[in-house]
């Protein structure tokens, strides 16, 4: 849309909300903007702007998720007084607020009550550099030693014995629709779980959700697939460095900068962000010195656990990106579990505003001890999901694992070729690996079994496009009883 000032754009917003009294739901509010100026605004933009309306009580809103409308704030104060609401009408504190609070320690406590004070009675606050400053990796612990040692017995994973990222892989398709749902959820996205799963593993978009909540679960789903495949043996390719966390970033940003060239590349420009009295940095110099300094601290932390949730503390704090800083920051804590072969933390079922309000006193107060509650909290409720899971499952052939990159190959290459699955053209796929010879009749064996299994929800695994497999499907369906 045509360029217009923040402060005009809250102004329309107002004005568009003010013209519908029985309420307007977000989808209709981008409609009409994009009529009255050519263009919407980007989803999670509007959000932040509604967000701030809201804060400011100069609306109000009414209903949950998909029922969710905001009103004119009079006639919302009128109805309250009336007493004739039909569903939770808020003035400014979120959606969230039907959301059971977790159970957190007394300091925890304190900064709850401290940020659930209203917008007004904040104390305005901006970045402080020394806050990262003073932490030191090996001496500075924001998680107390014998919190760490039960975080460490909690997060053992039969993959102890196995490479990097092997415990990953194994529920890669459980933490793909988990961590993909749960972290989108955490920036409001409505897709369910359900749908989430139909959208990663059969490319089916949920219907009435809009490109955008699409398009965040799929680059979601990309970035953690990005981790794990990048997770060698030695434990070394993924890194704490600029180049790992830009990519990432323009993984996860895919699509849903307003300025594409943002995506990827450290911010250099004020941002803001509602609902809270802080101010994050505005200097690019500083932004880009800071970052420098927090990834050379993250990586000098010996605890994994503690890596983590240094991650999660500073990385949103220092807002080094336009937008998408806490989706980093959530999808970039698992990789030093994943080196570690620890279970991953998936942030299933975590209340969105105890997250938030953790962050808040990051960001305002400079205090972990809120976050810290519900970061524990939410690694025991995935170390819970994925024992259970675990458990089922029946234990990986080490040859598979061993295999796994050239299995991928072997598949590729005898579906791409159009090949039939024939013992003989098996065999000369085989030799063509340059495996040892000691190996090719287990190897063989395995490529058999994974044709056999082959289906349109599984070329995915292989890296083929359906239209690959759709293709070998019909070369091969002159009577060859192998598929």
């Amino acid at each position: 849309m045509p360029r217009i000032t923040p402060a005009a754009e809250l102004q329309l917003i107002e004005s568009i909300v003010a013209a519908h009294p029985g309420g307007i739901g977000i989808a209709e509010i981008e409609a009409t903007m994009a009529q009255r100026h050519g263009g919407a605004l980007n989803r999670r933009t509007l959000q932040r702007r509604l967000l701030k309306l809201i804060d400011a009580q100069r609306i109000a809103f009414e209903g949950q998720s998909i029922a969710l409308v905001y009103k004119p704030v009079a006639l919302a104060w009128a109805q309250l007084a009336r007493g004739d609401v039909s569903a939770p009408l808020s003035m400014g504190v979120g959606v969230a607020e039907a959301e059971p609070d977790l159970p957190v320690s007394p300091e925890g406590a304190s900064i709850r009550d401290r940020v659930r004070q209203p917008l007004m009675h904040r104390r305005p606050v901006g970045y402080r550099r020394e806050f990262l400053e003073s932490y030191q990796p090996g001496v500075t612990f924001y998680l107390p030693a014998a919190l760490r040692s039960q975080l460490h017995e909690m997060g053992r994973t039969p993959a102890h014995e196995r490479p990097a990222g092997t415990y990953a892989r194994d529920i890669l398709s459980r933490l793909l629709v988990d961590l993909s749902w749960a972290s989108s959820r955490l920036e409001g996205n409505t897709y369910s779980r359900l749908d989430t799963q139909n959208l990663i593993e059969h490319g089916q978009a949920a219907q009435g959700k809009d490109a955008i909540e699409t398009q965040m679960i799929l680059n979601h789903k990309a970035a953690i697939e990005m981790l794990i495949e990048d997770t060698d043996e030695d434990m070394n390719e993924v890194g704490f460095d600029a180049f790992t966390f830009k990519n990432l970033h323009a993984v996860l940003s895919q699509d849903l900068m307003r300025d594409p060239q943002a995506s990827g590349r450290l911010r250099r420009r004020v941002v803001e962000i509602s609902g809270t009295a802080f101010h994050p940095v505005a200097m690019p110099q500083v932004i880009e010195d800071c970052f420098e300094l927090l990834l050379s601290k993250a990586a000098a932390i010996p605890d994994p656990f503690e890596q983590v949730f240094f991650l999660m503390v500073q990385l949103p704090y220092l807002q080094p990106f336009e937008d998408v800083n806490k989706r980093v920051s959530r999808i970039a804590a698992n990789m030093p579990l994943i080196q570690h072969k620890l279970c991953p933390l998936s942030f299933i079922d975590v209340p969105e505003r105890a997250y938030i309000e953790g962050t808040l006193g990051v960001y305002e107060l400079n205090e972990v001890d809120l976050l810290r509650d519900v970061f524990v909290w939410a690694y025991e409720r995935s170390c819970q999901r994925y024992l259970a899971i675990t458990q089922t499952m029946v234990e990986p052939n080490p040859l598979k694992i061993k295999y796994r990159e050239a299995l991928i190959q072997a598949v590729q290459a005898v579906v791409k070729g159009l090949q039939a699955p024939s013992p003989d053209a098996l065999a000369t796929v085989v030799a063509g690996m340059g495996l040892p010879a000691a190996d090719h009749d287990a190897f063989t064996r395995m490529l058999a079994e994974a044709l056999h299994q082959l289906h349109e929800g599984s070329v995915a695994r292989y890296r083929l496009r359906r239209s690959e497999y759709l293709a070998w499907q019909l070369a091969c369906s002159g009577g060859d009883d192998h598929l």
